[in-house]
């Protein structure tokens, strides 16, 4: 079968913690969730047959958490279900030292889901962290830098500025909706609105169709689930104008730059999206879904 390629029982074998064999098990664990085998089998491979190699000479089995982070790779969404159910929030819980840069990052799931657009994966991960015993840990997780270490050149970026940079609206609108602050800034002091205003600028017109209504879309999701604005290029946009009008819309640009409060129909999209339970938000009508609003 495809998932024992290198992988055989340790009993009898001396060298099964070795580091060359090690890489062998690594990988075909790594091939078998891949290839989609059914997470009972994965789970035997997991717990008894794999180990991966640590940089201080050790060998170790696959957490739930590193297995995790292989079904967030793969889409394999029924693993990543058992592993959730089965182990809850453990699963979230940071990788060892070989799934990581450095020491000082986190658990890098959720950033995992928004960089591959995992968008069944990430609905699974936030609803497991109902489980967190405070809403601390909870906010934590969500506002944490999970792919962030001493060697970001900006300090790391939230799950919520990931979703941005890579023009994730879907992912974006679970974070939020989930509870994900919309304005926390990065170590460069950017935060998400900014970055999006600033790439906005930058493409200008050359920005395709489909990339500028993804930017708009991500720009109206910041804006329905941030009350207060404070916006690093209000001088920019009061400077040019007519650009950011086109780039955003005339009633957004006024909001932005902050001559004008928002509309009633922004303030009811508000007060919408805080009174319908995140798990909720996919079933609206499409005339109130958020993806819908103007800005």
């Amino acid at each position: 079968m495809p998932w024992a390629v290198g992988v055989q029982h340790s009993e009898g074998r001396s060298d099964y913690k070795s580091e060359k064999r090690c890489q062998r098990t690594s990988l075909a664990f790594y091939q078998a969730v891949r290839d989609g085998l059914p997470p009972w089998l994965l789970e035997d491979v997991r717990s008894m047959e794999a180990f991966h190699w640590e940089a201080d000479g050790q060998a170790r089995p696959f957490s739930p958490s590193e297995a995790l982070l292989y079904a967030l790779v793969h889409d394999h969404q029924a693993y990543a279900r058992h592993l959730l159910a089965a182990f809850s929030t453990a699963a979230l819980a940071p990788p060892s030292g070989s799934f990581r840069c450095c020491g000082a990052s986190g658990a890098p799931h959720l950033a995992a889901a928004v960089r591959y657009g995992r968008v069944a994966i990430l609905k699974m991960i936030l609803a497991a962290l109902k489980d967190l015993p405070t809403e601390g840990e909870r906010r934590g997780f969500l506002d944490g830098r999970g792919g962030a270490c001493q060697h970001d050149a900006d300090g790391g970026k939230t799950a919520v500025r990931l979703a941005c940079d890579l023009l994730r609206p879907e992912c974006l609108l679970l974070l939020l909706a989930h509870g994900a602050c919309p304005h926390l800034a990065d170590g460069a002091g950017v935060t998400p609105i900014d970055a999006l205003l600033r790439a906005m600028g930058a493409q200008g017109g050359a920005q395709g169709p489909a990339e500028a209504r993804s930017r708009r879309v991500c720009l109206g999701y910041l804006l329905l689930f941030r009350p207060r604005l404070h916006v690093q290029l209000k001088q920019r946009l009061a400077l040019e104008p007519e650009q950011w009008r086109r780039l955003v819309g005339t009633e957004a640009f006024h909001w932005l730059a902050g001559a004008s409060p928002p509309s009633l129909f922004v303030k009811a999209m508000q007060t919408l999206v805080r009174s319908i339970p995140a798990e909720r938000l996919d079933s609206l009508p499409g005339f109130l879904k958020p993806i819908d609003f103007p800005l």
